[in-house]
């Protein structure tokens, strides 16, 4: 059985309706047959004053905080009381203010969210993993406690994406690795946008014990392997998801940033299985979502920056038409971003991609008006794959050539953002990788199987083979606003060409290792992967070869090898 934490009946006052689930804050008030109206949730958002996790009488409600359904969108009153329709399904929840915090249970989930199903999850279903327990009817009130907490415009949010691990082992590689790093960061709180395990959703009690230990609000976002694939289409594809984190969709201010958090998995259905691992899906919004999105922004003042996150890309380098990476109804939430200053974030392609959308959702705009849409990297990297390295966890670089990892989304003054790549195992945070390509047939090894890598990557080149090398450069966060260049010793710098094609690194490191990776994986095109010829009349000799980049926000970056021209007399000795 999954855990949870259960509000039961000593958690309200008595008579109220047993509250379900996970971290689902709200507090029922009195019976739940008095005063009911059916169709219709009332309650109170009021400041917790000793987080004492239920309402004293000396605890005022809150004015002029948010609460939706998932669609429509309220204000409280100057008593802090709202009211909102509701049906069997409905996800309640407060949009947390600036200036306040969410209380958070045992397992260190933020609860902010009440689930209205009375009869909880359908039996008939037979879910592999557990559902919603029967809530009953709606209680004479739902209400949400918040507490009072200073929040400074200035501050980090950790961003991870497709931890996915399929074990316990693997989720011991995301513990020792991604977890492992932000221990101590200071970032106000982190979200995972996906993906948070890879079908075993048993694993999200022990997932959820080790993200607490870092000690900050963690958020979750469902991805394609948060399903419940038994489900015969989307309305009860998130019962375990919902179970365990609330309301699979909602939002919540910090900083004076208004982040959405949005399911864009749109699950088709046991039937459109092709194997046993569950039915197709698309990335594809709603139209309920939507309307919560419009509604969210019509109480939201135009110039507050908006940071949405999701797990399928708006668009994907790889296929920004295929409806399995990218989002078909994406037109309509930039429609409603428009004129505001608005960032995105995904994850699920286990690529790093920075692209900037037009109006029509397409990405290459050049404009101002640009949408920035970032697809993270993945902790998982290309799912745990490749050789294991001195700890015994797999290296795990992403298919782009990527080490596996996450980012950190910096805020400055409530209005300006960042973001910065964090390698989950490389101590020293390198940003690039610099390869040599001195041989033609480099990138296949099924031509030279016998070749070492460094052989064929390296930096040792013959003399004669000087003028058909090439210098690779992966910037792993880079973009088509970054540049990249190199120099040899202190000559001019080269400017190098951003290409499109698989890393010739991680093509090697595939090839070679190819027992240790699943089944699936495979180097994909890069988008960020820039590359020039070595000059012409670089002499035989040991020479400093030296990169400089800019990333997409116009941070320097800088790393080099030492390269070494073998002319004949040199390699014979």
């Amino acid at each position: 059985m999954t855990e949870r934490t259960t509000l039961t009946r000593r958690d309200t006052v008595a008579g109220a309706a047993a509250l379900a689930l996970a971290p689902l804050a709200a507090r029922a008030q009195g019976g739940p047959g008095a005063g009911q109206v059916t169709g219709q949730v009332t309650g109170i958002v009021y400041e917790d004053r000793g987080s004492k996790g239920r309402r004293a009488a000396d605890d005022p409600g809150l004015p002029d905080v948010l609460v939706s359904n998932g669609r429509e969108v309220v204000r409280t009153d100057a008593q802090g009381r709202y009211a909102l329709p509701v049906e069997d399904g409905t996800a309640v929840f407060v949009v947390k203010p600036t200036g306040f915090a969410l209380p958070r249970g045992a397992d260190g989930l933020p609860r902010f969210s009440y689930l209205h199903q009375p009869a909880g999850t359908p039996p008939d279903l037979a879910l592999r993993y557990p559902g919603i327990d029967p809530t009953g009817p709606l209680p004479d009130s739902v209400d949400f406690g918040l507490v009072r907490s200073p929040e400074s415009g200035d501050f980090d949010v950790v961003l991870f994406t497709d931890p996915q691990p399929e074990s316990h082992a693997e989720l011991t590689f995301v513990r020792d690795t991604a977890v492992a790093r932000v221990l101590g960061t200071g970032a106000a709180f982190g979200m995972t946008t996906g993906d948070v395990l890879f079908d075993d959703l048993s694993l999200y009690p022990r997932q959820n014990r080790i993200i607490a230990q870092v000690g900050v609000p963690w958020f979750h976002i469902g991805g394609n392997h948060d399903l419940n694939f038994e489900a015969p289409d989307a309305r009860h594809a998130r019962e375990t998801f919902k179970r365990t984190f609330g309301a699979p969709y909602y939002a919540l201010e910090h900083g004076g940033v208004l982040f959405v958090m949005l399911d864009n998995v749109h699950y088709l259905g046991a039937a459109t299985a092709t194997s046993g691992r569950g039915g197709r899906y698309e990335g594809r919004f709603g139209e309920r979502q939507l309307a919560f999105v419009e509604n969210l922004l019509k109480q939201t003042p135009a110039d507050r920056l908006v940071v949405v996150a999701m797990h399928i890309p708006l668009a994907t380098d790889l296929g920004p038409d295929d409806p399995a990476i990218s989002t078909v109804d994406r037109a309509q939430l930039l429609r409603l971003l428009a004129g505001r200053p608005a960032f995105s974030v995904a994850g699920h392609t286990h690529t790093t991609e920075h692209h900037y959308l037009g109006p029509d959702g397409r990405p290459g705009a050049t404009g101002d008006d640009a949408h920035h849409h970032h697809v993270l990297t993945a902790v998982s990297g290309s799912w745990w794959s490749g050789p294991p390295d001195r700890r015994g966890i797999a290296t795990a670089d992403s298919r782009d050539g990527t080490p596996h990892g996450f980012h950190v989304l910096s805020i400055s003054g409530g209005r300006r953002y960042t973001t910065r790549y964090v390698p989950a195992s490389d101590d020293a945070g390198r940003q690039m990788r610099i390869v040599l390509e001195s041989q033609f047939h480099a990138d296949d090894l099924a031509r030279l199987p016998d070749t070492r890598l460094y052989e064929l990557l390296g930096t040792t080149v013959p003399a004669e083979s000087v003028g058909g090398a090439n210098v690779v450069v992966n910037l792993f966060d880079g973009g088509p606003r970054s540049r990249v260049a190199f120099r040899i010793g202190d000559g001019p710098l080269v400017p190098m060409v951003r290409v499109r094609r698989p890393d010739p690194f991680v093509a090697a490191l595939y090839a070679r290792n190819a027992a240790t990776k699943k089944s699936w994986v495979k180097a994909e095109p890069c988008t960020h992967l820039w590359a020039a010829r070595l000059p012409r009349d670089l002499r035989a000799g040991t020479h400093r070869l030296t990169v400089e980049a800019t990333d997409e926000y116009g941070r320097p970056h800088r790393d080099g090898l030492v390269l070494e021209v073998l002319d004949g007399a040199a390699r014979a000795g």
